[in-house]
């Protein structure tokens, strides 16, 4: 890889990279909150089937994480490797998601099948823009504290579009009246909703894709004989470079952490509406504070997480973030049962559940923001170590793992609901329509039972290896090696408007 001097990078760079986040957050807060409610309490799907069909979106969605990153570290164009196919992902991006939410009528088995095409359909799109975006977000620096202000900035904008879906969902669509006291059983807003999220994901993707090209330049080519980009080669060449980025001990430790964290996502996500229509019984007006609080707590935190990086390094930032997390989706669940939480219907209900949405946010994204820091990093010492500069397959890797497991956690959460005999439809609306025990049994689930898991996850990053240290050492390394290929001549640059074979 040829030695370049890079200019500084701006806060206008670092502003319309995070920014292309945006659209990543408005799906995954209308799929989180939204998608799984509508699909079951709203038109009444079976849980089962329905978390059947979201958990196997997800499933093929992560197969082509990797995919997308192997093909994008091997692309060559005038627009370099992440560009072309953050272009390229709009249109069938904003098409699947607003189909998604726009059924005809349709029996069971039917409303199964368009619930999983079209979830199929809006996921590999995405993946078609979010693998290059965050790819591009570790080419965009080298140095070790930036890299966590970089993942940052695409953090806060996820977080953002979350809160932008949650506010617009039940601001502007999913109202109460007198005649739908619940606004999300309103299925006419369900379409117009898809629309306005769609519009914003294709204004967030474009003013990415358009306000970083002019960092084109200055990021990695492919080096050496360009690799042909085809479907069967790509898939193979995906699994070894996958395999080769499992062998990176440091990055084993974290994927097997994030599998099990991502699985308490997924069940999290599922039912995060059903608890709070039922269990807490919070009006639409309280949805938008309770939905908010979280994201707005991790936006306020991300504004430590670099610093507390600094101060304490990486590994104890993720360690105690994911410990965080678990604790606040426990502790109110479990204090409820136990006779010492605030009844429903009050404000002090209301406000101790934003508090703890609001810490919980805060706490967690410095997990969040740790992580990507931390793989970041890891890629360097893949460099070293092998040679390859692959940003793209580690990235990916991470993606799979995360919605693999999410996936597995909506197929919990769907077969857990017909588990406990859980009424479905549109008639169910008020905690009074089911038992007592269903109702604990869906508390104890959402909280106590799949959170624990955390336990795993923290061990597991608690293994890892590569601190300030040892990753000053590697970037000297690397440095010094490129400096020597720049001066002999080793690795040429590409020509500029070389395309993929």
């Amino acid at each position: 890889m040829p030695l370049v001097t890079r200019p500084q990078l701006t806060f206008g760079a670092k502003f319309t990279y995070g920014f292309g986040q945006l659209a990543e957050g408005l799906k995954n807060g209308a799929f989180g909150v939204f998608l799984f409610f509508y699909y079951v309490q709203v038109l009444g799907l079976s849980g089962s089937l329905a978390g059947l069909a979201v958990g196997i979106a997800l499933m093929i969605d992560a197969i082509t994480d990797p995919l997308a990153g192997s093909i994008s570290d091997n692309w060559r164009s005038r627009l370099g490797r992440r560009h072309p196919f953050m272009f390229a992902s709009v249109g069938p991006m904003a098409l699947g998601f607003f189909l998604l939410f726009s059924p005809p009528a349709l029996g069971e088995f039917g409303l199964f099948l368009w619930l999983l095409t079209f979830a199929v359909f809006t996921r590999v799109a995405m993946t078609l823009y979010h693998v290059p975006h965050i790819a591009l977000g570790a080419e965009l620096s080298e140095d070790f504290s930036e890299r966590t202000t970089v993942v940052a900035y695409r953090q806060f904008f996820s977080t953002f579009g979350g809160l932008m879906s949650y506010g617009i969902g039940f601001g502007l669509f999913f109202y109460a009246s007198p005649d739908v006291p619940h606004g999300q059983f309103r299925v006419e807003a369900y379409s117009p909703f898809a629309m306005a999220l769609a519009a914003l994901m294709v204004v967030s993707v474009l003013g990415s894709a358009w306000g970083t090209r002019g960092r084109i330049p200055f990021l990695p080519q492919p080096v050496g004989t360009p690799v042909r980009v085809s479907p069967l080669g790509s898939l193979v060449r995906m699994l070894a470079e996958t395999r080769e980025a499992l062998a990176n001990r440091s990055f084993a430790w974290l994927f097997v952490g994030v599998l099990v964290v991502y699985m308490m996502v997924g069940v999290d996500g599922a039912l995060n509406l059903h608890m709070n229509t039922y269990f807490w019984e919070l009006s639409s007006r309280d949805n938008i504070a309770f939905f908010a609080a979280y994201p707005v707590g991790i936006m306020f935190g991300a504004l430590f997480a670099r610093r507390l990086n600094e101060i304490f390094d990486k590994k104890p930032s993720i360690v105690v973030g994911t410990g965080w997390w678990a604790a606040c989706q426990i502790l109110p669940v479990v204090l409820r049962l136990l006779g010492f939480f605030p009844e429903n219907g009050t404000s002090e209900l209301l406000w101790t559940l934003v508090f703890f949405k609001f810490i919980q946010g805060v706490g967690v994204v410095q997990a969040l923001v740790t992580f990507g820091s931390m793989v970041a990093d890891i890629v360097d010492e893949h460099e070293l170590t092998t040679g390859k500069r692959q940003e793209g397959v580690f990235f990916a890797s991470v993606s799979f793992s995360g919605k693999f497991t999410t996936g597995i956690g909506s197929v919990v959460a769907g077969f857990a609901l017909d588990l406990i005999d859980w009424p479905r439809g549109a008639a169910i609306q008020t905690a009074a329509d089911v038992p007592v025990e269903t109702l604990t049994w869906l508390g104890l689930i959402y909280g106590p039972i799949v959170s624990g898991f955390a336990v795993v996850s923290v061990w597991c990053y608690s293994r890892h290896r590569l601190d300030r240290r040892r990753h000053a050492e590697i970037v000297l390394a690397l440095r010094a090696r490129r400096g020597a290929q720049a001066a002999s001549g080793a690795a040429a640059v590409p020509a500029a408007g070389s395309t993929a074979a």
